[in-house]
């Protein structure tokens, strides 16, 4: 099997939900399909500081609800629930109608791939050349959660190299090749003083139940 795929992607809708729910014709679908892109982009940016995990987005007619899984839900709900009025208010300009919000916790930070990727984003932006060390100690605590295999990998002019080099840090096992697994999988980029770097991590979590 190849790896031109992610592993999120291969497996949603048979054993992982599909995170934009919902039903449109040939004419709505291109339009729902920008919208939601311009959703995640727009809380991706906003968010960002905040540990964004996932959006879901769901549809049924003329409404739209946002549910948002961070790792500091407090930070994102504000005082009095301030902070998802002013999303509400924001998304609502976005679509031109009104938008729900809702906002949950992530429930394991610690096994969750994005969430790794921005620790290793920080510690490429604010490490320099020292990044060996956290990306190691990252992976081992990783898998002192709970997780049975990590891969992380970067890509780019890594600790300022003057030739662009890719480095693999990893434990356990990842099957890539075993729908059944249950890989976490995300790609992010890290803005440094050196360049763009890539970051790509992977946690796998134990097998999965196929969806009924």
């Amino acid at each position: 099997m190849g790896h031109k795929l992610s592993p999120t992607s291969l497996r949603t809708g048979i054993f992982l939900p599909w995170r934009s729910r919902w039903f449109s014709d040939k004419k709505g679908y291109a339009k729902n399909a920008a919208e939601d892109s311009r959703i995640r982009r727009y809380l991706g940016g906003k968010l960002s500081e905040m540990g964004l995990e996932r959006v879901e987005i769901e549809r049924s007619g003329t409404r739209v609800k946002v549910i948002i899984s961070v790792s500091k839900p407090g930070l994102v709900i504000g005082r009095g629930g301030g902070g998802v009025e002013i999303l509400k208010e924001e998304l609502g300009k976005m679509l031109g109608s009104p938008a729900e919000v809702e906002v949950v916790e992530a429930k394991e930070p610690s096994l969750s791939a994005p969430l790794v990727a921005d620790r290793v984003i920080s510690a490429l932006v604010r490490r320099g050349r020292q990044y060996r060390r956290v990306l190691n100690e990252i992976v081992e605590e990783t898998m002192g959660r709970g997780a049975q295999g990590v891969k992380i990998e970067i890509a780019g002019r890594v600790g300022g190299s003057e030739i662009a080099r890719t480095e693999k840090f990893s434990k356990g096992s990842i099957p890539l090749s075993t729908l059944r697994a249950n890989i976490d999988f995300t790609q992010k980029p890290a803005l440094t003083r050196y360049g763009k770097i890539g970051v790509k991590v992977w946690i796998f979590k134990g097998e999965l139940e196929r969806m009924s």
